[in-house]
């Protein structure tokens, strides 16, 4: 048996088989383009498909954990808005002729780091938030689309870390609990864990190298502890 400590979300005690997450590691690459205005016109576009995607989601969210929470996706809808970050992408496309992905992962690298530096925890948290959208965008500029995570069996869920649009997309009747590498406890991944009352821990360090994939595990959300493969004590 093996076992990892991170710090509680939300509490609870489950047992059931873990499925690792893995991120679709999709490689950016820089390229120079000759028509910088076709790519702008991407990048507009892309936008245009990935609000369309959070509507959806957000009309998801608030049937499965109410208004309130669901409200993260209208941000993401207004940061997918916002002037600078938009101006950003465009003015790094026109002056550095580059293609519109790159333009899109640079603009959103950068602007994560920014709300990661901040003192704000509440801030601090919202680095993850850009991150989201700035992957979304990517995904749909390279024709990759959403990651379907919708046909999962009920599974304890181990990742590094979990967007608040890969949170929603699971079927919450099917998700035992979360246990993340990373993650913080202001993070909205957090705050819906806690919204569709599932167990969750975050700052579970190692739990990735174990191998855990299809094994049994309990999750003891008072304790913020995963179990692999318990034995027989700990069962009981």
């Amino acid at each position: 048996m093996q076992y990892f400590q991170g710090k509680s979300v939300y509490k609870g005690i489950v047992m059931g088989p873990v499925a690792v997450l893995k991120k679709n590691d999709y490689q950016v690459k820089r390229a120079r383009i000759e028509d910088p205005e076709a790519e702008v016109k991407r990048v507009k576009e892309a936008v245009e498909v990935s609000k369309k995607q959070l509507g959806r989601l957000y009309d998801k969210a608030v049937r499965e954990v109410g208004e309130a929470s669901a409200a993260i996706f209208e941000v993401h809808q207004m940061m997918l808005e916002d002037e600078d970050y938009l101006e950003s992408m465009e003015n790094m496309i026109r002056t550095e002729l580059v293609n519109a992905e790159y333009a899109a992962a640079a603009t959103g690298d950068n602007f994560a780091e920014m709300f990661a530096a901040m003192d704000d925890e509440y801030m601090k948290a919202r680095s993850a938030d850009v991150k989201d959208i700035s992957e979304r965008l990517v995904r749909n500029l390279s024709g990759e689309g959403d990651n379907d995570l919708s046909s999962m069996e009920p599974s304890i869920i181990v990742a590094d870390d979990l967007s608040p649009s890969e949170t929603v997309q699971m079927d919450k009747n099917k998700i035992l609990a979360f246990v993340l590498v990373h993650g913080s406890a202001n993070s909205h991944t957090a705050i819906l864990a806690r919204m569709m009352n599932i167990p969750a821990m975050i700052g579970a360090k190692g739990v990735l190298s174990a191998d855990a994939n299809g094994k049994n595990a309990i999750v003891d959300g008072f304790t913020g502890t995963i179990y692999i493969g318990p034995d027989e004590a700990t069962i009981n």
